[in-house]
């Protein structure tokens, strides 16, 4: 990448802080005090960000290395785990042209930058494109894998040899195993997930797509079995009955196996509020709870959300 193009696409990089109050949802996981970072995406001041840095977020603030100025959520994709905010004042800078992690290979060469100048640049290479599963309801078909991992990677951006914006940082990863070996990797949600949306999103604030059914469960799979590990108070999987410790066999009498296997097989069943019977192993019971999904927009608060 040339130093002109790595210059451009860092100017199109801001930090984000968040302030979530202590009884939202997400706070337990995530914490009440968020920092990360999003990429401005149109000239209008549009900014992509990885969704769970403003999930919930009741203060907003965006800024470059001289300003910040107060923001707000303009929505949420929780498909793609990926949202959109704006800045509340003119926070002036260039939009990053918009590339494909599809046309990403293993083994090319990457730039992931967050925002704070070219000592935040960190020079990586593509290890795996490949499917994630994540404990609290999500999978993406192919997420993009990056070594070295940069320390600070939440919504930070997956830029290409053109200096086009390929995906936003979600996770870091050790010992993540491929083909060479293990290695540390940082996890990248692709753009074009959220591209064909963005203006669904900024009218409405979500896709207009029919949302998946929810259960607020998380679920860790150690290879060998589905554990429930923590329960949303007051959300379907709570009043369905379904507790921690709790290990889940399969969805309507059909076994799963493993968690990509089994969300998608709770998604097939239909959108928000279809019934989902659970087949569960409670201490070594087998027993089924039927859960009356939910939207899960419907259980967050909305916080800086217009």
């Amino acid at each position: 990448m040339s130093t002109e193009v790595a210059a451009k696409a860092a100017g199109s990089l801001v930090s984000i802080t968040a302030h979530v109050p202590e009884d939202a949802m997400s706070a337990g996981l995530l914490g009440t005090e968020r920092v990360g970072h999003g990429v401005r995406i149109r000239s209008d001041g549009l900014i992509a960000t990885i969704g769970y840095v403003v999930h919930e977020a009741e203060q907003l603030w965006i800024g470059t290395r001289d300003t910040v100025v107060p923001g707000f959520v303009i929505g949420y994709d929780f498909d793609s785990g990926l949202a959109l905010a704006k800045p509340s004042l003119p926070l002036h800078g260039p939009a990053i042209p918009i590339g494909s992690a599809d046309a990403l290979s293993v083994g090319d060469a990457v730039t992931v930058m967050s925002s704070g100048g070219k000592e935040q640049h960190v020079a990586a290479r593509v290890v795996a494109k490949q499917e994630f599963a994540g404990r609290w309801e999500y999978v993406l078909d192919q997420a993009v894998f990056t070594t070295p991992p940069h320390d600070s990677w939440s919504g930070a951006a997956l830029i290409d040899g053109e200096g086009r914006l390929c995906g936003l940082g979600s996770l870091v990863i050790q010992g993540f195993e491929t083909r060479a070996g293990t290695c540390d990797v940082n996890m990248f949600v692709p753009i074009e997930l959220l591209a064909p949306i963005v203006d669904e999103i900024c009218q409405h604030g979500r896709r207009l797509s029919p949302p998946r059914p929810w259960l607020g469960m998380l679920v860790h799979d150690d290879q060998h079995d589905l554990t429930v590990v923590g329960v949303y108070r007051n959300c379907p999987a709570d009043k369905a009955g379904l507790r921690p410790g709790d290990v889940i066999v399969g969805i309507d009498d059909e076994p799963v196996v493993g968690l990509a296997n089994m969300f998608r097989r709770v998604w097939s069943l239909g959108s928000a509020g279809v019934d989902v019977p659970l087949n569960v192993l409670r201490n070594a019971e087998r027993m089924q709870l039927k859960v009356r999904s939910g939207d899960r927009a419907g259980f967050q608060r909305k916080g800086t959300l217009q």
